[in-house]
């Protein structure tokens, strides 16, 4: 049974459960929240066959932030979608239209070779199919009304969805990471993530406590799924965003300062990790971290030279 319409997709990306896309459906009309890279299209369409639309019954494809493993592959699904719209945040609108600067700055970091294989290259989105969502713009999906929050912190051009018909929230990265690998008895573990380039872990604050005020009864992460304890985790959240900018501070004129921080953020991460219940210690936690240990290091680096 799908819960108010809403579909969790495994785009595909990485690793089982590691990257989600979002397809809600109400009265045979359908959104997507987020949509993976240019891989995923085969995932999204299957899942619309799986709800019982076609393409041409999907409005709105509506993105959390434009970082690529959330938006990479926008351009290729509008290509499918021949009724749907874009929604962005104001700041993300230019980088759909245009991805030139998204695609130099990601192929400066890992290399062209792996852009190809690991995203695909990306398609531009015609000017006229985007909308950009300021602060509480209503996107109307047959009646049912999702709304986009402004939510900075982990990007400036994070907006968050809220969806009252459900009483859920589609977070993108704003409520963190929480792969269900780390699921205990005690509920979902969960981590901040302060990706390059604009961590700000005060916005980042204030964004969780907008949601929380909200009262959800769940968030829809995109990595990874329906979260629930909402209280718990984002206390969680706050506690760790503290933490990591400490360690950063720690850090900061260290000649080592990039593997300081990566093994000071592991040895969090881990002891968290142990308190929550999970039991397969920091080998098997680094194999499941790395990738977001490394980012999370170096967002704390660009804070710091920035700050």
């Amino acid at each position: 049974m799908t819960p108010h319409g809403i579909h969790t997709i495994d785009t595909g990306f990485v690793r089982p459960r590691f990257d989600a896309a979002y397809l809600i459906v109400e009265n045979g009309r359908g959104a997507f929240v987020d949509c993976g890279t240019n891989h995923s299209m085969p995932r999204l369409l299957a899942a619309l066959g799986d709800a019982g639309l076609v393409p041409a019954d999907v409005d709105w494809l509506i993105l959390t932030h434009v970082h690529l493993d959330h938006a990479g592959g926008a351009g290729e699904l509008l290509a499918r979608l021949p009724n749907a719209k874009l929604v962005v945040h104001p700041r993300g609108a230019r980088h759909m239209i245009d991805p030139s600067q998204l695609w130099a700055d990601a192929s400066a970091v890992y290399g062209e070779q792996l852009m190809e294989s690991s995203y695909g290259r990306l398609r531009p989105v015609p000017a006229e199919r985007v909308v950009e969502a300021n602060d509480g713009h209503g996107v109307d999906l047959a009646g049912r009304v999702l709304r986009c929050l402004d939510t900075p912190g982990h990007a400036k051009h994070h907006l968050t969805v809220h969806d009252a018909h459900s009483n859920t929230c589609f977070t993108g990265d704003v409520f963190g990471l929480s792969y269900r690998e780390f699921d205990t008895a005690n509920g979902p573990f969960v981590l901040p993530t302060t990706t390059p380039v604009q961590f700000d872990p005060e916005a980042l604050h204030a964004s969780i406590h907008r949601l929380v005020a909200l009262q959800p009864a769940a968030m829809y992460l995109t990595h990874y799924g329906r979260v629930e304890d909402i209280e718990r985790l984002a206390a969680d959240l706050h506690a760790q965003i503290d933490a990591m900018v400490a360690i950063a501070h720690a850090a900061h004129d260290r000649p080592d300062r990039h593997a300081v921080l990566v093994e000071a953020l592991t040895d969090l991460y881990a002891a968290r990790a142990a308190d929550h219940g999970w039991m397969h210690g920091r080998e098997a936690l680094t194999a499941l971290l790395a990738m977001d240990i490394e980012l999370n290091a170096q967002g704390l680096e660009v804070w710091l030279d920035r700050t």
